[in-house]
């Protein structure tokens, strides 16, 4: 059933009428409208429409090719406007608002100010003197180099066809919009999508001009010829279009809020209760699904794989507790390896449980989930002592940095109306003076990021939230830091990219730049980055929607900065795919050791260790890329349905952790790792699974078991931070450390 009828219409217009031709103002805000739900054939009676309200609704593009005539003021704000061409019809349009649009860039707003000739009020703000300048002085700029360029590289073909026609602006369009530079590197984006449209039309005037010649000589003949043959007409085929799909970056700033430190005190007891933390801002957000990806209905995902998981059988498996080691054999190679697995190499006991990301400061928040947490690293690499007690959490719309001892939050950043889902710590030099090495000392920074595509810088010792930058349209699924050069971020989103840029460092006035270096495009959504520990430079692994890969990410080199997938590495699971059961997403991955990678695939009850040397040193499919991991052993783990539950490593310690969806931590000890015969083996039983302590929530009762979605160690495995998909954060303590 159409949700806009000519009835509604009727009923949101004034004056009072009965036609649609004299409604003069309409009012559609808040009616959770998508751009289907606007009928060309009703909006396009609006003959007299001349105010329309559509703010509040989920449009990503105005209607395409509507003629409003009369129509002088037009609200879109509070939507999620990206193709803003779509409203270059409403040629009358003197007054626009699209605040709150989160993909809407500088380069969007540069674009209406040319799309719109009459357009003179945005957001509130006279902008006469910046559209004029624009729609004038910088396209008058523009065409004098175009016009340069054409006279210098190119000309037109004799005689002329459609094909070379054809030929000929494609190549001439792309040269213009490479070679022809004008203005701040700010609106670059909008330059080469400006430059693209007037290559096309300057092309179009040359040949329309050569066709009026030709005209004429036509008639001269005829005049002074008794018989003549009819010249024909050169048709161009050229046509203009707007529509030309960009992904521009934003200018930098540096002012988004940040709330001062919210402690929550914690003495440790033998029975934990949930400890709520107060929030000095709420602001209400949507809770995401547990079987869905990590976007809010305010983000939406385009071509997601799967809206729900595959429907299968659950029958949960026994978990077995062994004395001494077990093997396993990996079939069909030559080389063999054997890993040994210890129970109980270290004792991890209940500690706290936090609850410190609720909305509105309410301790009946146990919707908000909570993404992605990590320890803070040691300052520089010649500190002393041990790993640190601090990790940094993210969920719903806010950071909090936490004492794994004290349980307290120190530190916490909100912002209203994000959502985050991933975050990353790195060390980075701040200069004190001139910028000189040796006046620069190290600090620990760290980078958030979530459903609006924005990445924010935060100094957390200074308490400072020093910058942000827009890394994607799209939203933000994960962050990396590249462990040897620090200053590279790696962004994976929602578009289906992976970005590595490089932040630098900061001054003492936290003046910074964020410069883009590589882009890598990936075939689904990116759930986690690893960089190999032998190469972090060079490549990366990918844990996607739809598979593993790995990409060259070597810089300096002849390679483009645009680059595509290197392999695609397959798993055994694969092979019993079937119209219901896919196992192709990969929610789970990490380094053991320089070698060594765990994996983990959707719905498959195990956990893979195989050998990252040995699986890349073969040779991939010409036509699929594709190469089978090494397996080295497999690791009995839970059997859910439930995707996004993400396994950790503490490479130091040799250990594996991953919790499942009733609140268990299914914990591994690899503390042997020899090269020598297999003998035929089955998955790996845990070394230990931690149960769900079962908090007490006052005056309610205990609370059950959530599903983990992420977990962390300290380099030392001193502590393990786990995080619920209801708004808690569980840390654990070692008791006593492993046996020699």
């Amino acid at each position: 059933m159409e949700k806009i009828t000519e009835k509604l219409l009727l009923e949101k217009s004034s004056p009072t009428t009965s036609k649609l031709e004299e409604i003069k103002t309409l009012n559609l805000s808040r009616l959770g409208l998508n751009t289907k739900d606007l009928p060309l054939r009703l909006l396009s009676r609006l003959q007299s429409l001349q105010r329309l309200d559509l703010s509040g609704n989920r449009l990503q593009e105005f209607v395409r090719n509507v003629e409003l005539p009369a129509l002088r003021f037009l609200d879109l704000s509070d939507n999620q406007m990206e193709d803003v061409t779509t409203l270059e019809s409403l040629s009358g349009l003197e007054e626009l608002k699209m605040d709150d649009n989160l993909y809407i860039t500088v380069s969007d707003n540069y674009k209406l100010m040319v799309l719109l000739p009459n357009l003179r009020m945005y957001n509130g703000k006279d902008v006469s003197t910046t559209a004029n300048h624009l729609r004038y002085v910088y396209s008058e700029n523009l065409q004098t180099r175009i016009t340069a360029l054409w006279e210098k590289s190119f000309s037109l073909p004799d005689p002329i066809t459609a094909q070379e026609m054809s030929a000929l602006e494609a190549k001439f369009v792309s040269a213009a919009r490479q070679q022809v530079k004008y203005g701040p590197n700010s609106v670059s984006d909008f330059t080469k999508w400006r430059v693209g449209i007037m290559a096309k039309e300057y092309l179009r005037s040359l040949t329309e001009e050569k066709d009026e010649v030709e005209s004429e000589e036509s008639a001269d003949a005829k005049e002074n010829q008794e018989v003549s043959t009819p010249a024909k007409r050169k048709q161009s085929i050229l046509v203009m279009d707007a529509d030309v799909n960009i992904t521009p970056r934003k200018k930098l700033c540096v002012d988004f809020p940040a709330s001062l430190v919210e402690e929550s005190p914690s003495k440790s007891s033998p029975r934990l209760k949930l400890q709520p933390v107060k929030e000095t801002i709420g602001v209400r957000m949507s809770p995401r699904k547990r079987d869905q990806p990590p976007v809010t209905p305010a983000t939406p995902t385009r071509g997601q794989k799967r809206a729900e998981p595959p429907a299968r059988g659950s029958k949960t498996r026994q978990t077995k507790e062994e004395d001494g080691a077990q093997e396993v054999k990996t079939p069909g190679r030559s080389k063999r390896a054997v890993v040994v697995m210890e129970t109980k190499p270290v004792r991890l006991n209940p500690l706290h449980v936090l609850q410190c990301h609720s909305k509105q400061d309410s301790s009946d928040d146990f919707s908000t989930q909570l993404w992605a947490c990590a320890f803070q690293p040691l300052p520089d690499s010649t500190g002393s002592g041990g790993g640190s007690r601090l990790v940094a959490t993210c969920g719903g719309d806010s950071l909090c940095v936490i004492d794994c001892e004290a349980g307290m939050v120190m530190k916490k950043y909100k912002v209203p109306g994000e959502e985050f889902f991933s975050l990353a710590w790195s060390t980075v030099l701040m200069s004190r003076t001139g910028g000189a090495s040796s006046s620069a000392q190290h600090c620990s920074i760290l980078a958030a990021g979530g459903k609006r595509g924005l990445v924010k810088l935060i100094h957390p010792r200074n308490n400072v939230a020093y910058g942000e930058f827009r890394a994607s349209r799209k939203a933000l699924s994960v962050l990396r830091f590249n462990q040897q050069q620090a200053n590279f971020l790696y962004t994976g989103s929602y578009d289906n990219k992976i970005v590595m840029w490089d932040i630098g460092g900061v001054d003492s006035q936290y003046n910074y730049k964020v410069v883009q270096l590589l882009v890598l495009d990936v075939s689904a959504t990116p759930l986690h980055i690893c960089l190999p520990p032998s190469s972090p430079k060079t490549q990366l692994l990918t844990a996607c929607e739809d598979g593993l890969y790995c990409f060259n990410t070597q810089l300096g080199t002849n390679n483009t900065t645009k680059r595509c997938k290197e392999m695609e590495i397959t798993f055994p699971i694969y092979k019993k795919e079937d119209k219901d059961n896919d196992y192709h997403t990969v929610d789970g991955l990490s380094f053991l050791t320089d070698d060594i990678v765990a994996s983990k695939n959707y719905m498959n009850s195990s956990i893979y260790l195989w050998s990252w040397s040995r699986t890349k040193a073969q040779r991939p499919d010409k036509k699929s890329r594709e190469v089978c991991a090494v397996l080295l052993a497999e690791l009995q783990w839970t059997n859910t349905e439930i995707p996004y539950l993400a396994l950790n490593t503490c490479p130091g310690r040799a250990y594996i952790v991953c919790g499942d969806d009733k609140g268990r931590l299914w914990t591994y000890h690899v503390n042997n790792l020899q090269k020598e015969r297999f003998q035929t083996g089955k998955p790996i039983a845990p070394t230990e699974v931690l149960e769900w302590p079962t908090p007490v929530r006052k005056g309610v009762g205990e609370v059950d078991g959530p599903s983990i979605n992420s977990v962390a160690m300290d380099p030392e495995l001193q502590y393990l931070v786990a995080l619920s998909d209801k708004n808690m954060v569980m840390v654990w303590k070692t008791a006593a450390a492993a046996s020699s």
